[in-house]
């Protein structure tokens, strides 16, 4: 065994990713079901952290121990698509990736004339490179040898002052774009796009839902999905919904876009039971061992961070929320 690995083995911790934002939604915020909204971003702070052998880059040249936001905003690969904008809005994915990149729709949510008048969503789908909707962003990893990454007991989204629900129907996504060896040109490395769609049991693209189980009386109360009302409780078991997969072109009725009956536009996310199967999309409870997956050499990693609008958490009353998104990744030793 080498030196290297022997010292790696010594240690209780190989790897350390945090990512800590905290991210300002204004009082004129509306959520998913009723009005367009506009989210903007008060502060951005992103620290990333690694230890034992591992380093971090944004441009696969430069490796360090630590990098932060300016090295995502300005310090990132020659023709990067990463977004960090001033202004966000909920979208809602499947978990769906084309080239490299998760499938995003921003949905808006109006009064339907040839409907009578009621609520209706229709989506549009986003591009990462022009988005000012959500918050996207590469890394790269070096790694001495393959490892699973375990999310650990400090990572959370949390309310940054007074709660009000929203930090409930945020998400974090990370895809792993592919590993080459360390030899590898740079340009071949940063241009990896070899990501999966999410599925369960898939630890290269997962999907963490950090507070599945706590809810707001008003999420609760309020939400118009009439087959989840009287089952959802704070605390309770992970509510079900339909992450939206293609473009909404015809306005749909907002009592049925969460009810399973639309296998065309949207699908299931979570249930219960895949708490203890999918890595990806847990409950809350961490930490989540083996939660993400990565090879020796140099990887590429895409990450997204969003409010998802197809959550019932993501209501009217969740408006003006400071939130704090704290992600930690550990290799434990061997």
């Amino acid at each position: 065994m080498s030196k290297r690995k022997e010292n790696r083995k010594n240690l209780k911790s190989s790897l350390l990713v945090l990512l800590l934002i905290a991210i300002l939604l204004i009082a004129s915020t509306y959520a998913w079901f009723t009005a367009n909204r506009t989210v903007s971003i008060d502060t951005l702070e992103v620290n990333v952290q690694a230890s034992n052998g591992l380093q971090i880059s944004t441009n696969a040249v430069d490796w360090k121990a630590v990098i932060t936001n300016a090295d995502i905003t300005g310090g990132a690969y020659a023709g990067n698509t990463n977004r960090v904008p001033t202004s966000m809005e909920p979208v809602s994915t499947d978990g769906s990736v084309t080239d490299g990149n998760m499938n995003m729709f921003y949905g808006t949510m109006a009064p339907d004339e040839d409907q009578g008048g009621i609520y209706a969503l229709t989506a549009k789908k986003e591009t990462d490179s022009t988005t000012n909707r959500y918050i996207v962003f590469d890394i790269f990893l070096k790694a001495d040898e393959a490892m699973d990454l375990t999310l650990t007991a400090n990572s959370n989204v949390s309310a940054v002052g007074t709660s009000k629900g929203l930090e409930n129907a945020a998400r974090v996504a990370l895809i792993n774009e592919g590993t080459l060896p360390e030899t590898t040109g740079t340009s071949t490395v940063t241009a990896q796009v070899g990501g999966t769609s999410f599925s369960e049991g898939n630890r290269k693209t997962v999907i963490w839902e950090p507070n599945a189980g706590s809810h707001t009386q008003e999420a609760i109360s309020n939400n118009p999905y009439t087959n989840l009302r009287g089952s959802i409780t704070d605390g309770g078991a992970p509510v079900k919904y339909y992450g939206i997969k293609t473009e909404i072109t015809s306005p749909i009725d907002r009592a049925t876009i969460n009810d399973g009956t639309d296998s065309t536009h949207f699908a299931e996310m979570k249930g219960a039971g895949l708490t203890t199967t999918n890595k990806g999309t847990d409950d809350g409870i961490t930490p989540v061992e083996n939660f993400f997956h990565i090879d020796e050499g140099i990887t590429k990693v895409r990450i997204y961070m969003w409010v998802e609008g197809q959550d019932v958490d993501c209501d009217n009353s969740a408006s003006g929320t400071d939130i704090a998104f704290n992600i930690e990744l550990n290799a434990p030793e061997n």
